[in-house]
C-alpha cells in the first residue's frame, strides 16, 4: 500500500512513517515509479512502534528491542529482553525523578500564589 493508505491504516502520519524508515525501524518496498510500498507486516510493526512511542520510550530503545518483539525469537532473546527491561526501568526511574521535581516546583508555585492572593488588596 502507498504511504497515504499506510498512514491512514496505521494511524501515524506519513512524516512519521518516513522518520521510522530513516531511523531503521521499518523498511518499505518501492514501486516502479519510486513510491514507497508498505506491506501488512510493516504496518503491524508500526503498531508496535506507535505503542512504544506512546509509552514515552525513545527511538534508541525501540530500535534495540523491536526485532525481538516483531520477529521470530532467536538465541539470546532472553538476555536482550532482560537488558531492555533494565533500560526501560532506568528510563522510568529518570522520568519519575523528573516528575517529582516538577511536582515540587508546582507545589512551590501553588504556595506562592496562595500567599500572593492573601496579601492582594
Amino acid at each position: 500500500m502507498k504511504i497515504s493508505e499506510a498512514s491512514r491504516v496505521s494511524g501515524v502520519s506519513a512524516r512519521s512513517l518516513r522518520h521510522y524508515e530513516d531511523e531503521g525501524l521499518i523498511a518499505s518496498g518501492r514501486c516502479s515509479n519510486g513510491f514507497r510500498d508498505y506491506c501488512q507486516s510493516t504496518i503491524d510493526r508500526v503498531f508496535v512502534i506507535r505503542s512504544l512511542r506512546e509509552s514515552g520510550l525513545p527511538v534508541r530503545l525501540i530500535r534495540e528491542v523491536l526485532p525481538h518483539l516483531t520477529d521470530e525469537p532467536d538465541a539470546g532473546t532472553d538476555m536482550v529482553c532482560a537488558e531492555f527491561l533494565h533500560e526501560v526501568q532506568s528510563y522510568r526511574d529518570r522520568l519519575a525523578a523528573r516528575i517529582a521535581v516538577l511536582s515540587d516546583q508546582q507545589a512551590a508555585l501553588d504556595t506562592y500564589l496562595r500567599e500572593a492572593r492573601r496579601t492582594d488588596p
